[in-house]
């Protein structure tokens, strides 16, 4: 009894805070330790946080590289784990998903990536990206932007709209924003060079005996945006297509990519090729540029510049050298210096609105009208044009070569009209089927006068076709209506017959009975 009341007394004291100082001071540490153990497990499970701004392309091409990027391994590890796959909101303004990064063995996660996705580089949205850039995300986000080999014609252009986007946007953040961003662009100068102390992803690289590491060449980093950033051209399967369909020779496909090269090397970005079908290194790049590496196994990444439709393009592996090696005559520095004079000119909302349609087409003429003088774009332009848009514009008629669509007119206007047009075409068919019968008949006349009457012999008498003719449809009329029909000399034929010769009649059929006729078809009396 005396142990009971002890036990809970000094559970209420200590409760209370009554009891003596040492104990409270055990309690507190007690506390400390298990708060310190709670945060350290709590800091161990938590994921790495990456960002990925996704630019350009449509719907469902953004979904398409989302599949691409996380693989079906990883979404079969998901269902496996009943883990609902998270959906993809991309269809109205700035969209957002995410996807987890696994390890080789589809156990680990490594990183946790979240993708902000947007379609339209229009103005208004500039609202929706600066929240993004913060100091602490800025060194954790990746740009890429979508390009697709549909509309290859059009790339400088998308191109520009959207760095001229970002640099908008970059503007406007703070001055600690904007030096983070110039601390990660002075990190991200030696990243993956050859040579160099640092792989791709951030982590420290062994540098083989004679290896040295290369400077920073001409027209390399120019333009750095503050972000690191990845161009991706989707669907090059269309490259045999273009091939095939277009015209499209060798030169123009090593021409396209070395206007790529160029522009992307003033930014240090990376460039790859993809398709559904064909197996490429795009997540080994993407993951690479956010810093996530695999604890398991690393596959290292090469640059492929020989195969057209598998192009990969490493961060700070080109130079002007390899860009000239690819096809002779490109003129490597005009380009990089017109692209200096395209990013630097004020972002238009009327040329970022048109880009964004998917008919927007672009000939010589308004590009010249246009763009600055020196553009690389309007240079693009010139060299890589839509050939089929010629055939559709001559097929149409059509001068104004900007656009392929027309305004629509209302629905009863057109109604209204296209009444109107049957009616004039009812008139036109009937005067012409007048035309034709008065004709016709004008040809059966002048058949009858040539040829004359037709008489055939019947039974050696000579009949008239035409007189017969006329019989039995004065006959079949009489039958029809019932009403007595006027002989040729007016009279009626329901009146009673003027009288016969008998004696005349008999003479005569007895003259035919005593003739026989010959062999000719003749009749001769016996």
């Amino acid at each position: 009894m005396t142990a009971n009341s002890n036990r809970f007394s000094t559970y209420t004291s200590t409760s209370v805070g009554t009891g003596t100082g040492s104990d409270g001071k055990k309690d507190d540490h007690k506390k400390d330790m298990w708060s310190s153990m709670l945060d350290s497990v709590a800091s161990g499970k938590r994921l790495p946080e990456k960002n990925l701004l996704v630019l350009g392309g449509s719907v469902d091409s953004q979904r398409d590289f989302l599949e691409a990027l996380s693989n079906n391994d990883s979404r079969k590890t998901l269902d496996r784990n009943n883990h609902k796959i998270p959906p993809i909101a991309n269809s109205f303004a700035l969209g957002y998903t995410y996807y987890n990064v696994l390890d080789a063995d589809q156990e680990d996660i490594l990183a946790r990536i979240s993708l902000y996705l947007l379609t339209s580089p229009a103005p208004s949205f500039t609202s929706l990206l600066k929240p993004l850039f913060t100091q602490q995300s800025i060194q954790n986000t990746l740009i890429v932007i979508l390009l697709d080999w549909s509309q290859p014609w059009l790339w400088m252009r998308q191109l520009r709209e959207w760095l001229l986007l970002l640099r908008t946007v970059i503007m406007s953040l703070s001055p600690e924003c904007k030096e983070t961003m110039e601390e990660v662009m002075n990190s991200w100068k030696d990243r993956g060079r050859t040579g160099g102390s640092v792989n791709l992803d951030g982590t420290g690289a062994v540098a083989a005996e004679g290896d040295v590491a290369l400077p920073v060449g001409a027209g390399e980093w120019e333009d750095g945006l503050g972000l690191p950033l990845c161009v991706v051209c989707q669907s090059s399967e269309r490259i045999d297509y273009l091939e095939k369909t277009e015209g499209w020779k060798e030169e123009k496909f090593d021409l396209v990519l070395q206007y790529l090269r160029t522009v992307l090397l003033r930014h240090g970005a990376s460039l790859i090729y993809t398709a559904p079908s064909t197996t490429t290194p795009l997540r080994s790049l993407i993951h690479a540029s956010l810093g996530i590496h695999s604890l398991l196994k690393r596959s290292p990444l090469k640059a492929n510049v020989i195969d057209r439709d598998k192009i990969v393009v490493p961060p700070n592996w080109d130079s002007w050298g390899k860009i000239r090696v690819l096809r002779d005559g490109f003129d490597v520095e005009r380009v990089s210096e017109g692209w200096s004079i395209d990013i630097n000119q004020p972002f238009s909302t009327s040329k970022s609105n048109a880009v964004n349609d998917p008919n927007y087409q672009v000939n010589e003429e308004t590009s010249e009208a246009t763009e600055p003088e020196g553009s690389s774009v309007a240079l693009y332009e010139e060299q890589v044009q839509d050939m089929s848009l010629d055939a559709r514009q001559l097929a149409q008629g059509n001068n104004d070569t900007t656009r392929l669509e027309v305004p629509s007119v209302d629905t009863q206007a057109f109604l209204a009209n296209q009444l109107e047009r049957l009616e004039q075409q009812k008139k036109a068919d009937d005067d012409s089927s007048k035309e034709n019968s008065f004709a016709q008949g004008a040809t059966d006349d002048m058949i009858s006068d040539h040829i004359g009457p037709v008489q055939f012999n019947m039974g050696g008498i000579q009949v008239d076709a035409d007189d017969m003719v006329q019989r039995l449809k004065d006959r079949q009329a009489f039958g029809e209506s019932g009403e007595p029909l006027m002989d040729l000399e007016g009279q009626s034929a329901g009146t009673a017959p003027a009288d016969v010769d008998t004696d005349t009649l008999a003479k005569f059929f007895g003259n035919l009975m005593n003739k026989r006729p010959t062999v000719g078809g003749g009749i001769t009396k016996t």
